[in-house]
Formats: C-alpha cells, sequence, structure tokens
C-alpha cells in the first residue's frame, strides 16, 4: 500500500478523535455495547439526530456500515481524500453516487502487557494507547460469504493469545500466520528486538504491513511470504506465536471455498499437530511456543492425550527436552462445532448450503470416528539442559482442563509464573519437594461449608483467580499447610507439625502433601522462593 497515503489517513484519523473512547463519547457506552456485539441501532438511532462531523462521518461508514457521500468523506479525511481512500481500497462506490467502507477500519485496545508499555509510551511521548487496525469487513458489515483469502479483524481468540505471551523483551520473535498483523505489532511493542511475521497469503501480508505502517511500526516487523515454517528455514527464535488456521474443515468440501484464514488445507487437525510437532526445532535455547489450537477427541480417547503425543514427536524430531503445558478451555461436540464454523462461512440454519456443510463435516468427522473437539492452548519451552536422544524421557508434558475465567490483568506473566512453578515442581524429587519453602499466592482464598449445628466443615475449597479461575477440594491437612505456606517453613517442618496436631502419620502426611503441592503449583497456588507468588 502507499506509505504516502496511509501517514495521511493516520493524521486525518488522529484528528478526527477516531478512538474507542471518542466513540463511546460519542455514542454511549451502551450503544458501543451493542455495535461491539454486532447490533447498530442504538448508534444510528444517536447519530441520527447528531450533526455532521469526521467523527460521525467515520463512524457511519467503518463501523455502522452506513453509506456517506464523497463530500462529507473529503470532510471527515481532509488530507486523504475520498480520492486517496478509494486507492487504499478502504471505500469502493455503492453505485448510487455514494461511498461504502470495502474494509474494516477500528479503533483496537492493546491487551496485556503491551497495553501498559504503549500507555507509559503514549503518557510521555504523546501518540496513543489504541491501534488502528485494517482487515476485511466482518459478517455483520459484508452482507454475504467471506472471499477465500479474507483477512480477520482482532477477534477474541486473537485477544486471548496476546494476552497470554510471556515476556520476549530482547529477543527474536516468529509470528506465524500473521493475518491482519496484530501479533506481530504487540510482540514489537513488548521489546522485541527482531519480529519476522509469516503468512501464506498475499493479501493478509498487504494488510499486516499496512497496519505496521499505519500504527508507526514501519522497520520494526519483516514480513514474509510462505507455507508455515518454509519463509524461516534453519532460523531459531526466542518466542514463536501463532493463531494459526486451525478449524478442522472436511477435506471433501469444494477446495475453491475454502477459506486460508481458518482453514490449513490439511485433514482433521494436522495442520495444528504440524505447528506443534515442528516449532521446537525453531526455538533458541529456553525459547517458548505459545499456540491456540483444535484437537479430535476419538470415541474412546482422550484429546489432550493427542496433543501430548504431538508434544513428545516434537521433542524426539529436535533432540531438545521441552517443558509443556496444554490447557484445554472448551469441549464441543461435533455437531455444535460444525454448525459453529458452517455459520462463519455465512449459511444459515434452513438454507440448502447450511444442510450440505453440517452434512459434509459430520461424515468427515464419522469417518474418523471423532465425538468432540477441544479448543486451548499450547505452552512448550525449550529446556535449558542438553536431552540429545532422550529427550522424551526428560521432557515434562501437563495436559489440564481449564475453563474458568482467565484474569483480567496480567495474564501472561502470571502463566509464566505458574508455568514455571509447575515444572519445577514436576521435576523435583519428592525430597526436594518436602525440603523446599512454598510461598502462597496471595489471592488463594479458603472456603468452607458448614452445616448448621456442626463444627467441622463438611467441605473446603481452595479458590483462585489468577492466571485461571480455579476451585479445587481439600482436606483440613492441605488447607492448614497452604495456610501456613508463607515461605517461613520447609513442607516438611509444616507436614510433620500438622501430624502431629492432626495426630495422622507423618509419612502419610509427608506423601499428601508433595502430591498436593505439586498440584497446587500447577493451579497457580503455590510457588517456590523466588518464583513469584503475586
Amino acid at each position: 500500500m502507499n506509505v504516502a497515503l496511509l501517514s495521511q489517513l493516520r493524521d486525518d484519523l488522529a484528528r478526527a478523535q477516531y478512538s474507542l473512547n471518542g466513540l463511546a463519547a460519542l455514542w454511549g457506552a451502551t450503544a458501543e455495547g451493542a455495535r461491539r456485539r454486532g447490533v447498530f441501532a442504538p448508534a444510528r438511532r444517536v447519530l441520527a439526530g447528531r450533526d455532521q462531523s469526521p467523527l460521525v462521518t467515520l463512524g457511519r461508514l467503518f463501523l455502522l456500515g452506513e453509506a456517506v457521500s464523497t463530500e462529507a468523506l473529503d470532510a471527515a479525511l481532509p488530507a486523504l481524500g475520498s480520492a486517496g481512500a478509494s486507492e487504499l481500497g478502504l471505500v469502493a462506490s455503492d453505485g448510487d453516487a455514494r461511498l461504502r467502507a470495502a474494509l474494516s477500519l477500528n479503533p483496537v485496545a492493546l491487551v496485556g502487557e503491551a497495553a501498559e508499555r504503549a500507555a507509559e509510551r503514549a503518557a510521555e511521548r504523546g501518540g496513543s494507547a489504541e491501534w488502528w487496525i485494517l482487515s476485511d469487513l466482518d459478517d455483520e458489515l459484508r452482507g454475504g460469504p467471506a472471499r477465500p483469502d479474507h483477512v480477520m479483524g482482532v477477534g477474541g481468540a486473537t485477544r486471548t493469545l496476546i494476552a497470554q505471551l510471556p515476556s520476549v523483551a530482547g529477543g527474536s520473535a516468529l509470528d506465524l500466520g500473521t493475518g491482519c498483523g496484530i501479533v506481530a505489532m504487540h510482540l514489537a511493542e513488548l521489546g522485541a528486538e527482531r519480529v519476522v511475521a509469516t503468512d501464506i497469503s498475499e493479501r493478509a501480508l498487504t494488510l499486516a504491513a499496512a497496519n505496521a505502517e499505519l500504527n508507526g511500526f514501519a522497520g520494526s516487523i519483516e514480513f514474509r511470504q510462505g507455507n508455515l515454517f518454509e519463509p524461516v528455514a534453519g532460523e531459531a527464535f526466542s518466542l514463536v506465536v501463532s493463531n494459526p488456521p486451525f478449524v478442522i474443515t472436511p477435506r471433501s468440501e469444494d477446495e475453491g471455498a475454502r477459506y486460508d484464514y481458518r482453514d490449513g488445507g490439511m485433514t482433521g487437525d494436522e495442520l495444528a499437530a504440524t505447528v506443534v510437532r515442528t516449532a521446537p526445532s525453531h526455538l533458541a535455547p529456553a525459547g517458548a511456543l505459545v499456540c491456540l489450537a483444535n484437537w479430535e477427541t476419538e470415541w474412546g480417547g482422550r484429546g489432550l492425550e493427542r496433543v501430548r503425543g504431538w508434544i513428545l514427536d516434537a521433542a524426539d524430531r529436535s533432540g531438545y527436552a521441552l517443558d509443556a503445558w496444554v490447557i484445554e478451555r472448551d469441549r464441543v461436540d461435533t455437531v455444535q462445532y460444525a454448525e459453529t464454523w458452517a455459520r462463519d462461512g455465512g449459511a444459515r440454519p434452513g438454507q440448502s448450503e447450511f444442510d450440505g456443510m453440517l452434512a459434509a463435516w459430520l461424515d468427515d468427522f464419522g469417518s474418523r470416528h471423532v465425538v468432540s473437539v477441544g479448543l486451548g492452548a499450547i505452552h512448550v519451552r525449550r529446556a535449558t539442559f542438553a536431552a540429545g536422544p532422550h529427550a522424551q524421557l526428560a521432557s515434562v508434558i501437563h495436559v489440564d482442563q481449564a475453563t474458568g475465567a482467565l484474569a483480567a490483568q496480567g495474564l501472561g506473566p502470571a502463566l509464566s509464573a505458574t508455568f514455571a512453578a509447575g515444572i519445577a515442581a514436576e521435576r523435583a524429587s519428592d525430597a526436594e519437594v518436602l525440603a523446599t519453602r512454598w510461598v502462597r499466592a496471595d489471592d488463594v482464598r479458603e472456603e468452607r461449608i458448614h452445616t448448621p449445628g456442626e463444627e467441622s466443615p463438611s467441605a473446603i475449597a481452595l479458590v483462585v483467580d489468577s492466571p485461571i479461575g480455579r476451585r479445587v477440594a481439600a482436606d483440613t491437612l492441605l488447607a492448614a499447610a497452604i495456610g501456613a505456606c508463607d515461605g517461613d517453613l520447609t513442607l516438611q517442618q509444616i507436614a510433620d507439625a500438622l501430624a502431629t496436631l492432626l495426630e495422622v502419620d507423618q509419612a502419610a502426611a509427608s506423601e499428601a502433601l508433595v502430591a498436593g503441592a505439586r498440584e497446587l503449583a500447577w493451579l497457580g497456588m503455590l510457588a517456590a522462593p523466588g518464583g513469584s507468588a503475586r
């Protein structure tokens, strides 16, 4: 895209105060909330009584799907003008001497640690803690099926991925399957010295490069076209991040209707498996992979164990010992899954197209005896010690169903701290776990249920909100032990004291608390000294 025109667009958008705060002030928080859910009537109702202004025109055009006159757009974008907007592909004539949005142009709030850094930068040197993101129009504004090379904007999955990013300051980062480029920009904002963004789609790379230019990241990100890891053959990174086109899609479907942004063209969950199996070979020492994925569960099988197999394969291929944490956030049956993605392609129940797509999906799942699909995140770290041919045996892989709410703030650092604590507890011997002076996380709570008139509780639960909302049943021994974990006493000392107090066998108490400490470390409730107790 034309750099000079993008610079003019950036100046015009800043001048119009085209931002989330500006829009919320324009039509109110209620209408803005409805707009983000794809309901435009409240905002349109407010604007019907407002005088024309650059922000009103831009809101109507890009966010509410309305046509505007050439004169109104010229006034809203005085530097770029309607001619420049047309040249950039932002607008197109609706055939009635008016212009409609041809691309989405959304103000987007930053996520996680990058939001904090951008806010600090904005306070010190001016600028904005928001970005403007170009992408293809979404369902509500498009009015028809998406094009096969559709470039998505910033959805919930992308925000979840960004929020989980660990620190990469000073390292190198790869955004595999960059799409609109927002993950790559977050990596640059987080201080990565080198960011490479790849995609198989030329259209995606064009829009990603435009977004980088529009938001001041020109020269900070290297864009390369190619399939999966082909553009970075032989290279290693401190962090590999990917929200790949992991949607499980029937291969019997017309390939011409395939969507690049969601479907990698492989059978079942093989694309996600390929990413996980290959990425560790591109990790620098102590490097990390964070990716989203979908995985199949066959009849009588466990999808999480399937992912464990991918990681063991990766350790075998790379020769590195790998620490891994697989987090299944949801599990849906095959009918729900098929319905979701048939709708995403623009089909609706009652249409023959929808019924045909649903049948194709169910036939595809049936051919592999798949009964459900897991959705979640995969975190992998290259261990810091040499493993060689024994990489599989030296690897630690923790699989986890965790459907609780994610921490609203500081998710990435909290996940990293919990990951480190879990791995440390897993690799430690029983004697080492008992010799550790564990520290309880600050936000751990204890909840007790009492039957009226009875002194002892009928149930005890330990609860934590970060990094993932958890609730775990505990007995009196474990509850008392975690209450004493303030870093002063070793777990062995705590076990001995409680065994005497509760009149239980000391060896049995120690054994139970070793298992409890390992579990609570993975839940973000315990950390070793020097780790994060948040």
